[in-house]
């Protein structure tokens, strides 16, 4: 016996959808098909089958990216090297 199939109609983004066509392409795979997949995914597993977060940077990142902006800012402040050994003179320099 076939199965009987529904369809479903969902607005989307235009460039997610153009960048979500653009790697299941790659996969293999079509829009339908990963839908399918991931409902029926949903289904066995009785809940959504990938984490949903809220992305947050931690402390760490946070620091680090202003690290960056400083030194973006600040050029003056910090050294540069023409080269690697340069480099590697200066890493293993006592100064």
């Amino acid at each position: 016996m076939a199965s009987k199939t529904s369809t479903i109609n969902i607005n989307v983004d235009t460039e997610i959808k153009d960048k979500a066509t653009t790697i299941l392409k790659g996969l293999g795979l079509n829009m339908s098909t990963f839908i399918n997949m991931a409902l029926t995914q949903l289904v066995k597993r009785n809940g959504i089958p990938f984490e949903v977060i809220n992305p947050t940077p931690s402390k760490e990142m946070l620091e680090s990216l202003e690290e960056v902006n400083e030194m973006i800012n600040n050029p003056e402040k910090y050294p540069r090297y023409n080269n690697r050994e340069d480099l590697k003179k200066a890493l293993l320099s006592d100064d």
